[in-house]
């Protein structure tokens, strides 16, 4: 895994906005278990701390948000293994959209895969004019797990999503804003904190319980829980498949996969 626990997400509390920094960057600060934890562990934490009113979520570097999930931790488990790992994470980014406080992500470079789910996963989206978003799942024999396939036709239409998971294409941050993916335009890359930070700040001086019921009552009738629990075992069918095997080989070796036509 090659980081601490403790390094992975770095926490910085600034008055009532509380900033989470996506901390592998020489992965392109890919999503691992230990992301998992420490993000589950920082929901936790703010959502007992009423001096916390906003979160900011981005990533270290200036290459990537979070260039999807960590690939090593999918090589050789069966489908029950692989359903229980990624029905962690998705508890995680489920208990991040409940949290009733607004939560920003605040998109500094690639967001792809499971970055781009945890993205969706957000209250609101800025995005820098370097990012770049997508959900390349497909041409590794994998499919979105992580919400992807619920998330995203519901915020941007059926076929834009479609052609997205489909072709495991990319937009740029104009076509995310045109979309509808990010919350405004995209922003000068060097003023992306800034902008994420007037927003949080602004949201902060509302009402917390206002703020909170807001939330609650668009979130009320998203009906996602069975299909994502679906979109996992669906998932992880398609991880312990041998296109996967494939997939990930192909991906790992910089060559194109050879699915065999099946």
């Amino acid at each position: 895994m090659g980081e601490h626990d403790a390094d992975v997400l770095i926490p910085d509390q600034k008055g009532r906005v509380r900033y989470l920094t996506l901390n592998r960057p020489r992965v392109l600060n890919t999503l691992n278990a230990d992301v998992f934890a420490s993000l589950e562990a920082e929901i936790a934490y703010v959502k007992g701390d009423p001096g916390t009113r906003a979160v900011v979520l981005t990533g270290a570097g200036e290459r990537a948000f979070s260039a999807g999930a960590d690939l090593d931790e999918l090589t050789g488990l069966d489908p029950v293994d692989v359903r229980e790992l990624l029905g962690g994470g998705q508890r995680v980014f489920r208990a991040l959209e409940r949290l009733g406080k607004p939560t920003i992500a605040a998109v500094n470079g690639y967001a792809l895969g499971c970055g781009f789910e945890l993205a969706l996963s957000c209250s609101l989206v800025v995005g820098a004019e370097r990012a770049r978003f997508g959900l390349p799942e497909a041409g590794l024999g994998l499919i979105p797990g992580y919400g992807g396939t619920q998330r995203l036709p519901r915020l941007i239409g059926r076929p834009a999503a479609l052609k997205l998971m489909l072709t495991g294409g990319r937009i740029d941050a104009a076509e995310a804003h045109e979309l509808g993916v990010l919350c405004g335009p995209p922003v000068p890359d060097e003023g992306l904190l800034d902008v994420a930070e007037d927003l949080a700040e602004e949201i902060a001086s509302s009402s917390p319980r206002a703020v909170a019921l807001i939330l609650e009552s668009v979130g009320s009738s998203d009906g996602l829980d069975g299909p994502l629990a679906h979109e996992t075992t669906l998932a992880a069918l398609a991880a312990s498949s041998e296109d996967a095997a494939e997939g990930i080989a192909a991906f790992r070796e910089k060559r194109k996969p050879d699915f065999g036509g099946k």
